[in-house]
């Protein structure tokens, strides 16, 4: 959530405005209530911000024509502070001598406004970006030293978060990086930092980690990193980054969101080439060998795709599994054993907030096994945890999760497969079967486009929908709901489909439409459970092998091309994911940046 870019140049720069609009523009997926740009010329500031999306923004405000040397801009999803202008960032300190912008969480907001403002500070909104600020502001008062400051100011500040600030006048540029993702850029003639590697890459390959805990004093020229708790100087050199940019154009598709969803064969197989030949792949699978139960944690899509990666390990790899929302780890497995059970913390930023807690309380506990799944090399999980899986998607821009829940899941069948040949146990699935996925998915992807096109002007009008699926289907109901909520805003619940008379089917009054995800062999319950609405005179979608007792049985198929039993759930999701497209697309809405809602949530 909410994305910063700062950048610093030894010369004056006329094109500066559209260099930061260029990055805002690639940070856009993580935040779109406001967007503010603060530029600095000689010892002039100047700092425009709106509420609205970046484009709508620029075309009030011009963007484009601030020229100067060093800059920072930062686009808001909002949690302190209502989305209004005063809120916008960056910010100002009280004598507009400071400027400075955040990504992240300040917890004690309202108690710092509060204490700063009986010590003389004066607030213009509510937001927790403007208190970091004042915050460095209120230390400067002990230090003349702004990085000093920094380490003051860090001590005030309670939360997870990451931000950039810089002095009017001054050649350097500070930011600090606290449980929130940041990077620095090394450039020729200049630096940059920011929230996310699209928005730098465009720039310069050599990049920078930033470390939990530390923060950056850079100039055009240089840069010194120092621990945020010690003030002590830390040694790390640049790396070239082979990230691929140029998947994170659109080009013909109408949307990054249906891009991506068509990205999903080629990432799929890429994936089983890694997973096949790695020798950390082997490393997992021993570790899993060795444990009693690995409870598999995830929040949003990661959680859908631990829950059926957890039927994946448990069928497959006879190894129990536990699918847990992350935010509820805590509260619901106080009592794990650190020493006997294995953890997999699912994300696809590596920085999702809920999955940090759960790490940081593992780490307390002195957890010895620990693995992440992850698609941003670099970012905070994978860091920190020794064993770790890349996605291998490459950029995903949309904000709901296409390619890199898919390669989740995958990650889990896998692994649940090898785990079985490992325990010297016949795999359902033979490696030349798990090879002939990516062509099921291109297949999916070409034949199902129609139906799914034509059920999409169905549910368009509806005031809620339902995804009911039974066993196996059952996450992918999950995410078939959240794709639709997500890009659609239409009210949609994944029921475990037995479940559904036990009260939701109170619900269900004539013509109302239930999508049913099933496989062939839970198509007996499937089919007593469609019944169950039908002869409410409730209409029945059915995702699903093209077996004639399910055709018979709904009102509306859209028939999967493999019937396998481990493939179905996998296969579902991609018509799932079609069909919350082009329900949007029906609806006239924007699938890519779906409102009140960023791609990487870094608070609580």
């Amino acid at each position: 959530m909410c994305g910063i870019f700062g950048i610093i140049f030894q010369d004056r720069r006329r094109d500066l405005g559209t260099i930061l609009l260029s990055a805002g523009r690639r940070l856009t997926y993580r935040g779109y209530d406001s967007v503010g740009m603060g530029v600095f010329d000689g010892n002039r500031v100047e700092l425009r911000k709106d509420v609205g999306k970046i484009e709508e923004v620029n075309r009030k405000l011009n963007f484009e024509e601030l020229q100067g040397y060093k800059g920072i801009v930062q686009l808001r999803w909002a949690t302190f502070g209502q989305p209004l202008p005063r809120n916008a960032q960056p910010h100002f300190d009280c004598r507009q001598r400071l400027v400075g912008a955040h990504n992240g969480n300040i917890i004690n907001t309202r108690e710092l406004i509060f204490s700063l403002t009986a010590s003389g500070h004066r607030f213009r909104g509510e937001n927790d970006g403007e208190v970091c600020v004042h915050a460095v502001e209120e230390a400067l008062k002990t230090t003349p030293d702004l990085g000093r400051a920094l380490e003051i100011a860090d001590r005030m500040l309670q939360g997870d978060y990451a931000f950039c600030l810089t002095e009017v006048g001054s050649d350097l540029m500070y930011c600090v990086k606290k449980y929130s993702s940041l990077y620095l850029g090394v450039g020729d003639g200049f630096i940059c930092c920011s929230s996310d590697l699209p928005s730098i890459l465009p720039l310069t390959r050599k990049i920078v980690s930033i470390k939990d805990g530390e923060y950056v004093e850079f100039s055009a020229a240089s840069y010194q990193i120092k621990n945020l708790a010690t003030g002590r100087e830390v040694e790390r050199e640049p790396y070239e980054c082979t990230l691929d940019l140029e998947q994170a154009q659109k080009g013909s598709y109408p949307h990054f969101m249906l891009k991506e969803i068509h990205e999903q064969p080629d990432k799929a197989r890429a994936l089983l080439d890694y997973l096949e030949h790695k020798e950390n792949t082997q490393e997992i699978l021993n570790l899993l060998k060795k444990t009693s139960r690995v409870f598999l944690i995830g929040s949003g899509s990661s959680y859908n795709a631990c829950t059926i990666g957890a039927c994946y390990l448990n069928a497959i790899g006879r190894l129990e599994a536990t699918p847990v929302v992350a935010g509820a780890f805590a509260e619901h497995y106080k009592n794990f054993n650190p020493e006997r059970e294995a953890f997999i913390l699912v994300s696809q930023s590596g920085e999702t907030k809920d999955v940090i807690n759960v790490l940081n309380l593992l780490e307390k506990k002195k957890a010895r096994n620990i693995i992440t799944l992850v698609n941003v090399l670099g970012s905070s999980l994978q860091l920190r945890v020794k064993h770790f899986l890349p996605l291998l998607t490459g950029v995903e821009i949309s904000v709901p999760a296409t390619k890199t829940f898919l390669n989740q899941v995958l990650t889990f069948l896998v692994l649940a497969c090898q785990l079985a040949r490992a325990r010297g146990l016949k795999s359902p699935l033979s490696r030349q079967k798990l090879r002939s996925l990516p062509g099921l998915l291109a297949e999916t992807l070409s034949q199902t486009a129609g139906p799914v096109k034509e059920l999409a002007r169905v549910l368009k009008g509806k005031k809620y929908l339902y995804y009911l699926g039974y066993g196996l289907s059952f996450g992918a109901c999950l995410e078939g709901a959240l794709k639709l909520k997500e890009v659609s805003y239409i009210p949609c619940e994944a029921i475990y489909s037995s479940e559904f008379k036990h009260g939701p089917l109170a619900i269900i009054s004539p013509d109302d439409w239930v999508v049913f995800i099933s496989t062939a062999e839970d198509a007996r319950m499937s089919i007593s459970h469609m019944n169950e609405v039908s002869c409410r005179y409730g209409k029945i979608a059915l995702i699903g092998p093209d077996e004639p007792a399910l055709r018979l049985n709904a009102h509306f198929l859209v028939p999967l091309v493999s019937d396998n039993y481990y493939f179905c759930p996998i296969l579902s999701v991609v018509v799932a994911q079609l069909l919350a497209y082009y329900v949007s697309q029906e609806l006239g809405l924007d699938p890519d940046q779906p409102r009140n809602i960023s791609k990487t949530l870094t608070v609580d």
